[in-house]
């Protein structure tokens, strides 16, 4: 049986996952001084520091080009689209409607709580369109986060553990574009839970899909849409029942499927090989 990572995949012994962390900081912060000094944005409440996304994806690149040169960049590239490894298409049902349905949860949420809701306004072009960048930014960085630096993690701790992990770094690696946004400590305290969440729910779908970025990036890239489709532009979403529904869906994925690999088999070994 294919192991999630084929051998052309497998991390070197001396992959660093702290490496990697520390180069996509680095390589943020000519974006960070961007956002700082422009009020430009490339779509309501998006700053332009929200270019940063391609760095997981280019610090990945670099680090592989130093280790396996042009061979390694093109396997990982080739990872954008590698749809082939998701054998059992039943995973497509949660990749593709996990998120949007947890949007709808919160609308009703709100919608009961009474909360003074807009009617959803958007159409399928607009909705397309933005589901293409999405998806494109979404590369960039799972193929990052999943594609490079999950493996060497899970070959010493549990999916787990490996996802709350990623989370963290995730989420201070957000922390200025959302400072820069003037987001209120509250909204990004429940943001926090929401985006470690998200990553719980990515590392389940990364680990019963064969390893596959493109099903994570195709996850990521609903998870940014339905937010934007949320009146208005996501104005509206109330990030504390976001974050709620979100950890609540997150905690049955673990009581369910495990902790040590977010699947039904029993060893982590398994995954990350």
């Amino acid at each position: 049986m294919t192991s999630v990572a084929d051998i052309r995949d497998r991390p070197r012994a001396d992959r660093s996952p702290l490496t990697f962390f520390a180069l996509v900081l680095a390589l943020s912060l000519p974006f960070w001084v961007l956002g700082a000094t422009s009020d430009a944005q490339l779509m309501p409440g998006l700053s332009v520091s929200a270019l940063m996304t391609f760095c997981p994806m280019v610090a990945a690149l670099l680090l592989i080009f130093r280790d396996t040169k042009a061979d390694g960049v093109t396997a990982l590239l080739r990872r954008s689209l590698d749809f082939r490894r998701i054998a059992d298409k039943r995973w497509y049902i949660p990749i593709l409607l996990l998120m949007p349905g947890v949007s709808v949860a919160v609308y009703g949420l709100m919608w009961w709580m009474g909360s003074a809701l807009p009617a959803p306004q958007w159409s399928v072009v607009r909705a397309l369109a933005m589901s293409l960048g999405f998806f494109v930014g979404a590369l960039g960085e799972e193929l990052g986060w999943s594609g490079y630096a999950l493996a060497p993690m899970l070959r010493h701790a549990s999916a787990l553990r490996a996802a709350v992990t990623l989370g963290i770094v995730g989420v201070i690696w957000h922390l200025v574009p959302l400072i820069l946004l003037h987001r209120s400590p509250t909204w990004i305290a429940w943001w926090c839970l929401y985006a470690m969440a998200s990553r719980v729910l990515i590392v389940w779908l990364y680990n019963n899909t064969n390893g596959s970025v493109f099903a994570v990036s195709v996850f990521h890239a609903t998870l940014n849409l339905a937010y934007a489709l949320f009146p208005i532009n996501g104005s509206h979403f109330d990030m504390r029942s976001g974050a709620l529904v979100t950890a609540f869906v997150a905690a049955i994925v673990t009581a369910v499927w495990g902790p040590a690999t977010l699947t039904r088999q029993t060893h982590p070994s398994v995954i990350a090989s």
